[in-house]
């Protein structure tokens, strides 16, 4: 459950403490990292802790918590070391409503920011998820998608004329909580499957159902088939159609 006066307390005292060291956003990509950090962390003595040879975000004495905005492949020597011996939740935030804003590079000048037309959803995530597929069904592993509302500033940098495509991406202000997704169990991963889709579904139809590029829901295809969570069950056409997997036939 989402703890909103918490998370708004951590949120401004982290901002304010960022602001008065040398200014938000210089350290670059960290500034969710080190407000969900702070937001999971029950105490400040249980981040940065030395785990099997590798340091943890966040360890509460039983779990481990990790905060992974990108780059899940960087986690699987993380992962073989801990999963062994503790629970691990790995918790990815995901962009819900964002608002785009752009710094010129030469006067430091930012650009009013505009809202993108693009609302992010926990599918989002699935292409980090490939990278640590054969963790997936390990029962020790967890996995938490807190979607916020936020604002991206990003440096006019790029290879594109007007210098967008190809930018960097300069840091990431979370502006609200909005939902908080929790996968503690593979057959959790059952909730992404929508109850409106008709069997036998191809990924064509998957994909217009939640909404979200047809190459997209390849991938969540097929890390639910890789789960057991579905099941190839023919073709329509060249396209392979999916059927719910029912428990027993897991068993």
């Amino acid at each position: 459950m989402i703890d909103e006066r918490r998370f708004e307390e951590v949120k401004e005292k982290y901002i304010f403490t960022q602001k008065k060291r040398s200014g938000i956003g210089t350290l670059k990509e960290k500034t969710v990292h080190g407000i969900l950090k702070d937001y999971y962390a029950p105490a400040k003595d249980m981040q940065e802790v030395m785990i099997e040879g590798y340091i943890a975000d966040i360890f509460t004495g039983t779990e481990i918590i990790e905060i992974q905005t990108a780059g899940f492949d960087k986690m699987r020597d993380k992962l073989k070391a801990f999963l062994p011996k503790y629970p691990v939740t790995i918790v990815h935030p995901i962009p819900h409503i964002k608002w785009l804003g752009w710094i010129d590079e030469e006067s430091g000048e930012c650009s009013g920011l505009r809202k993108s037309p693009v609302k992010g959803n926990v599918y989002k995530a699935f292409f980090e998820l490939y990278k640590i597929k054969n963790f997936l069904p390990d029962k020790n592993l967890r996995l938490c998608f807190p979607l916020l509302d936020m604002e991206e500033y990003r440096l006019l940098n790029g290879w594109s004329r007007d210098k967008k495509r190809g930018s960097v991406r300069y840091d990431r202000i979370p502006v609200a909580f909005v939902e908080e997704i929790r996968l503690e169990r593979v057959e959790d991963y059952m909730q992404l499957i929508p109850y409106e889709l008709k069997e036998p579904f191809t990924v064509q139809e998957f994909a217009k159902t939640v909404k979200i590029r047809k190459e997209q829901a390849q991938t969540v295809i097929h890390i639910l088939n890789y789960l057991h969570m579905i099941k190839r069950t023919g073709k329509q056409g060249r396209a392979y159609t999916y059927c719910v997997q029912e428990y027993n036939e897991k068993e």
